[in-house]
């Protein structure tokens, strides 16, 4: 029990982090906007993802229900997704693909050991 919580409480902030950093330079590095620009995606996208980035990571570390969570983590699955089939689209080397697979990885290990760490908490009836 003790080791789902310390990984749960691991991924999710490393997972936080990131997002909020990811955030900060969607709104303030110019290379991001170019980035943006060259995957084909309007400015305004950008800003939208970078609120949604900043939301996101503030709904992963704080309590609320399991069900928030599930769309919390479903929209993280989904950005890193379809990250990983921009990159692709676009014809960018795999040194750029790997990281939203990468991340994705550490969404699916934080999920699980959430659910893990919550069930074993719920007494059974």
């Amino acid at each position: 029990m003790k080791g789902i919580k310390i990984t749960y409480w691991a991924t999710t902030g490393i997972l936080a982090i990131m997002m909020i950093f990811s955030a900060y330079a969607y709104f303030t590095d110019p290379a991001v906007a170019q980035g943006f620009q060259h995957l084909g995606f309007p400015a305004y996208f950008r800003i939208e993802l970078g609120i949604a980035k900043l939301i996101g990571a503030v709904l992963l570390v704080v309590p609320l229900s399991a069900r928030i969570k599930e769309w919390t983590y479903t929209g993280f699955a989904i950005c890193f997704v379809s990250a990983f089939i921009a990159h692709t689209a676009s014809g960018d080397p795999v040194s750029n693909r790997i990281g939203p697979l990468i991340f994705l990885a550490v969404l699916i290990t934080s999920y699980v050991t959430y659910f893990k760490w919550h069930k074993a908490a719920v007494p059974a009836v």
